[in-house]
């Protein structure tokens, strides 16, 4: 223990002697802004590649990163008011950034499972939170929470779930085109969603008058109006003219983030000029970011803004971070840590009492349902923003926030954890699930006599095309062809289109004898093995020809090795989606350098249309 305290003290030396040195190229002092932002993404630096080979999330290293250097670490911060002033415009291009993520037309296609769900998961896990406190207060436990505001703050924590964390796992794994992907990312907008909402609101937890509300929404909805029409009319001119000259896209995006800040913070004017007294309409700054971010989300440059803002933004976020973790108090008691635990332990919770029943009862297969709902399993990045705020507003102690980050962290280490082994964890409690009423959906009635001439095993964007092209070709052969797979919401629109349709796990040989694989003519595989659970295409043809030895079973394959496997294992032909695609390129290019690619074009739509205009189960 002593040789670690002189350690400390030896670097908190060296790191004040390097502040009192001379920059000798300037040949002034360096200033304290400049040393304590240094020190800031130095030390968030070393940690993010500790905690990025740990394959820990990087958001943990730089929460602990300002814990260590803040006023209850080594206090190498000189001036902790220069990084929470910094931070302040990480807060700002954070949410001009999510404003430019949300599409509100998406969320409205979302389906009727998302929606609902969407809709209805947030205020319901805010409810469980606020019984939750009152339990804790009626049994004695976390006496802490007697604020006024404790009780609904608890349930705005554990309401939400990470979308940096999720989406970002989900990218990594290839899985956001998945059925589990595409909940988890409409749960998560409508959360977001959810969450602005209660950033508006926020102001108003302490004087929550009827007037003052209204007078609130009533800037938000002018701020809105004001920016939609300058980003239809006057922003894209603008933006034409910097797109000559691609650095200034930069400056040119934050410019506008800051106008409609700056036309935000303005309101009260307008508002005191409109009604002649006091008004409340003028619009935070968070709110006005995430308005300025929203309203430039179509444009043509969007995705340009987002890639050089995005450089921009993840330095202020660092800053952000690390600003949340100086703000952290001395921990005088071992309570902080014990609401850290069950912020967490309830947010895991109402996953399974909240989050997947809703899915489920809303049209959600059991195992979707159960998948998506443990990798939402986590607090919110968003729920540190709000703690940020209710901190600042005085509506929480510094104790409540201490142990929302955390909570945070916790659940942030336990993420790749539960997004790995979800499938595992689901398939283990699959049987409990079953006998308390959240059964597998009921077939179709399917004669048991029926044969098929074709059999797809799953049924993805391939799978789609396929029966889009089958449909349109040959549509005689369409009744003839049974589709097998989990995904309960594409069942209606399959069954539409004339084929027949079971429910089932690939997994599992019951389902595929049961499904009449033995009496088909045809068999063909069309899921990879990055995104099938539980079995590969090698195990899928093993387990098909011994079911029917006749049959003739078509697999597919990402690698050559593996193809060679796959025909191993008695498949009849093995296709590789990218060689396919590389053939079809091939000769798109030939006729490119030939000068007939418009020919071509015209050829290929006048024998299968044009792409755009299909009408496919997937899009």
């Amino acid at each position: 223990m002593k040789h670690f305290r002189a350690v400390i003290g030896g670097f908190t030396a060296v790191a004040t002697t390097f502040y009192s040195l001379p920059a000798f190229a300037a040949g002034t002092e360096m200033p304290p802004l400049v040393y304590d932002i240094g020190i800031s993404i130095f030390i968030a630096s070393i940690l993010a590649i500790v905690f990025v080979r740990l394959k820990i999330p990087s958001i943990a290293a730089f929460l602990l990163c300002g814990i260590l250097i803040g006023p209850i670490g080594l206090k190498l911060i000189t001036h902790p008011e220069n990084i929470e002033t910094i931070s302040e415009l990480g807060f700002i291009l954070l949410l001009f950034m999510i404003g430019m993520e949300i599409d509100l037309r998406r969320m409205l296609k979302s389906g009727r499972m998302i929606i609902v769900t969407g809709f209805l998961q947030y205020p319901i896990s805010v409810v469980f939170g606020i019984l939750l406190v009152k339990i804790f207060a009626w049994i004695g436990v976390f006496t802490s929470l007697d604020g006024p505001y404790d009780a609904l703050y608890f349930g705005i924590f554990i309401a939400a779930s990470s979308t940096l964390l999720v989406i970002k796992l989900f990218q990594e794994n290839y899985e956001l085109d998945t059925e589990p992907g595409r909940i988890a990312l409409g749960i998560l907008v409508f959360q977001d969603f959810w969450a602005i909402v209660v950033i508006v609101m926020q102001p108003s937890f302490a004087n929550p008058e009827l007037i003052p509300v209204l007078m609130s929404c009533l800037g938000i909805v002018i701020l809105s109006v004001v920016s939609y029409c300058l980003a239809k009319s006057l922003v894209p001119i603008v933006f034409k003219w910097l797109a000559k000259e691609p650095q200034l896209i930069l400056v040119g995006a934050i410019g506008w983030c800051f106008t409609i800040v700056f036309i935000g913070g303005s309101l009260d004017y307008v508002g005191s000029m409109i009604f002649g007294a006091q008004s409340v309409m003028a619009v935070a700054t968070g709110m006005s970011a995430l308005i300025a971010g929203m309203t430039i989300a179509t444009l043509a440059y969007s995705r340009e803004i987002v890639a050089k803002v995005g450089i921009v933004r993840d330095f202020f976020i660092t800053l952000f971070f690390v600003g949340l973790g100086m703000s952290i108090p001395p921990i005088s008691g071992i309570e902080v840590i014990l609401l850290a635990l069950a912020l967490a332990f309830f947010a895991l919770l109402s996953r399974q009492l909240i989050f997947f029943p809703l899915l489920y009862f809303t049209g959600g297969d059991q195992r979707h349902a159960q998948v998506a709902s443990i990798r939402l399993a986590q607090l919110s990045e968003f729920g540190l923003v709000i703690a940020y705020l209710g901190s600042q507003y005085g509506h929480i102690s510094d104790e409540f926030a201490s142990a929302v980050i955390f909570g945070f962290i916790l659940t942030a280490l336990l993420t790749p954890t539960l997004y790995k082994y979800a499938y595992d964890i689901h398939r283990k409690i699959a049987p409990v699930l079953q006998a308390i009423g959240f059964r597998e959906p009921n077939d179709e009635a399917i004669s048991g006599e029926k044969e098929f001439d074709l059999v797809l095993l799953g049924f993805h964007r391939v799978a789609s095309s396929l029966l889009h092209e089958i449909a349109v070709h040959k549509p005689e052969l369409v009744s003839r062809i049974l589709v097998i797979d989990f995904n309960v919401q594409l069942h209606a629109a399959i069954r539409k289109m004339g084929a027949s349709v079971r429910y089932g796990d690939l997994s599992n040989d019951e389902t595929l004898q049961h499904a009449g694989i033995d009496k088909a003519k045809v068999i063909v595989a069309t899921i990879p093995d990055d995104i099938l659970r539980g079995t590969s295409n090698k195990k899928l043809v093993q387990t098909v020809r011994n079911m029917n030895p006749e049959a003739v079973v078509i697999a597919n394959s990402e690698e050559p090795s593996t193809a060679k496997d796959v025909y191993a294992s008695g498949a009849d032909y093995v296709y590789m989606g990218r060689i396919n695609t590389a053939r079809a390129l091939e000769e798109i290019i030939t006729r490119t350098m030939e000068g007939s690619l418009s020919d071509y074009r015209r050829e290929q739509e006048e024998l299968h249309g044009p792409h755009h205009e299909r009408t496919e189960i997937l899009k």
